[in-house]
């Protein structure tokens, strides 16, 4: 036997030791959070976190919590580096819940269209959201964009019957923008082509994707930022999801 054949035989070896060490390790986390949590029906995927001794648990699909390796404590809440001031349980939630830009339902959604429309985001809004107003009146000072605007009523009260109106006019983005930006009523003179449904997948293909707010922004890049941010922001984002 050759020394190069045993040396690959031992890192083998190796290897197949390790596995075994880590895959014994998920079984006694599985084991205690499933027996002490049944709440917790399925554990997803189970990886050491940047702390030695600190296990992340996934679950639910897109849920962080964390564990060490007995399972005898679970600590639930964000892990933050406090040395470059970064959140690494919502930057991870952000990369799990993270959309492709294209795979967008762009059917339920409504276009508004400045200048040449080269540039794309996608905007969730709720037609009762005062932060939402204020972004529609700086995302006037954005040019050369396609907005596509996805009605998402979650703030109760009669957001989702003044979505329904909106998302039914005859032309929805002017409505629109001259119930956010001039405060005009919005008409309740239903398309016939309108399709109801719409407003309930937006709902539900936001809570899929952790879309917990309004506004909600999803760059080309998939990058999803919430918030209001204002058009200087806006033209970076833009600008850095060409790039």
């Amino acid at each position: 036997m050759t020394p190069c054949f045993t040396a690959r035989r031992l890192l083998a070896l190796i290897v197949a030791c390790l596995a075994l060490g880590a895959h014994a390790q998920e079984a006694v986390i599985r084991k205690a959070i499933g027996e002490r949590f049944p709440e917790i029906k399925t554990i997803d995927e189970i990886s050491k976190s940047s702390i030695p001794g600190i296990y992340e648990l996934r679950v639910n699909g897109s849920e962080i919590y964390y564990s060490d390796a007995s399972g005898d404590h679970l600590l639930v809440g964000s892990l933050y580096d406090t040395r470059q001031h970064r959140n690494l349980t919502e930057e991870r939630i952000d990369k799990l819940t993270a959309v492709k830009f294209d795979a967008l339902p762009f059917n339920d959604a409504f276009t508004i269209v400045r200048g040449t429309g080269a540039r794309k985001l996608a905007v969730f809004e709720d037609p009762n959201c005062g932060y939402c107003r204020r972004f529609e009146h700086d995302l006037q000072k954005v040019d050369n964009v396609t907005v596509y605007l996805f009605l998402y009523p979650i703030l109760g009260g009669d957001s989702p019957e003044k979505s329904l109106a909106v998302w039914c006019a005859k032309d929805r983005s002017q409505v629109w923008l001259d119930w956010m930006l001039r405060g005009q009523s919005i008409p309740n003179n239903p398309n016939a082509m309108c399709d109801p449904t719409a407003i309930k997948r937006n709902v539900e293909f936001g809570r899929t994707y952790h879309v917990n707010g309004t506004p909600t922004l999803i760059f080309q890049d998939g990058r999803k930022i919430p918030g209001a941010i204002d058009a200087k922001q806006v033209e970076k984002h833009l600008a850095d999801a060409k790039s």
